[in-house]
């Protein structure tokens, strides 16, 4: 079923003075208006287009991409505030409306919000600010361990970056494993490190192997500056490992597991060397 607030492939159906005709099936047919033709589109052909509703709220749709669909999370600028709410610009001629009512706090023309795209009762796209309620934070998900995702920094705490997991749940960056500068409303590609008991998600900037290789240009580097040898190795107290490389026992033993395996080391009885 074709439905307002998403893209679609549509078919040229006709031409009039005002643009062309897309069968949207469920939705009839519905103009693209000529300032967003594509030249030389003729009935038969396919565009792809948005479907959003005009000023007089009736099905319309556009070549112009939008920064979210409906579903979608975006961090959206206020253009305008009114006396029926904020007017955010999304990438199209049509601004988005964040009523009152759907404010976190009341929005500032210039300043830009983590909002959550939806369709009202009248079926027109609206926005909210109010991501709380949107936003999943219960085990009900399949993301696995290393799965690469997309991710929206929304918050930060004492621990670190909360941030949307691929449109639908809350994860979190912890601050001592971010190794650049993160801001408010930024997407970024990022993995799923881990997921605990109670099915929340910690997450990564980086993937498992990413994460292994620095560890273990930390050893090599270490061995390089002290004549290829370490005091250490997988017998040593953890405690140890991490006041001299500053990594836990765990990373410590992946990454020397895999050095060993590339004849970089070899693994001694009173700690590591440099083949």
């Amino acid at each position: 079923m074709i439905e307002i607030g998403s893209t679609y492939t549509l078919e040229v159906v006709k031409e009039t003075e005002f643009g062309v005709y897309l069968d949207a099936g469920n939705l009839g047919e519905i103009l693209l208006p000529n300032k967003h033709t594509p030249p030389d589109l003729e009935p038969g052909d396919t565009v792809e287009v948005f479907l959003y509703l005009d000023s007089e709220e009736r099905p319309i749709a556009t070549t112009q991409t939008p920064k979210a669909e409906v579903g979608e999370f975006a961090y959206l600028m206020v253009k305008d505030c009114t006396p029926v709410g904020a007017f955010l610009d999304w990438g199209l001629d049509k601004d988005v409306l964040v009523p009152f009512a759907e404010q976190h706090r009341p929005m500032v023309v210039g300043k830009s919000y983590i909002v959550f795209l939806y369709l009202d009762n009248q079926n027109r796209i609206t926005a909210t600010s109010k991501i709380d309620k949107i936003v999943e934070e219960d085990d009900q998900h399949d993301f696995r361990p290393q799965q690469a995702v997309d991710l929206i920094i929304a918050n930060s705490t004492e621990l670190g970056f909360k941030a949307i997991v691929d449109q639908s749940h809350w994860g979190l960056l912890y601050k001592d494993e971010v190794d650049q500068r993160l801001s408010f409303g930024q997407s970024i590609r990022g993995y799923i490190k881990h997921i605990r008991e109670d099915g929340k998600i910690d997450l990564s900037l980086k993937s498992g192997q990413q994460i292994r290789d620095s560890y273990s240009q930390v050893i090599q580097d270490y061995l390089q500056d002290h004549n290829g040898f370490a005091p250490v190795h997988d017998k040593s107290p953890p405690e140890q490992i991490a006041e001299l490389l500053g990594m836990s026992k765990g990373q410590f033993k992946k990454a020397i597991g895999g050095l060993f395996k590339q004849r970089v080391i070899t693994i001694e009885s009173d700690g590591i060397r440099l083949v």
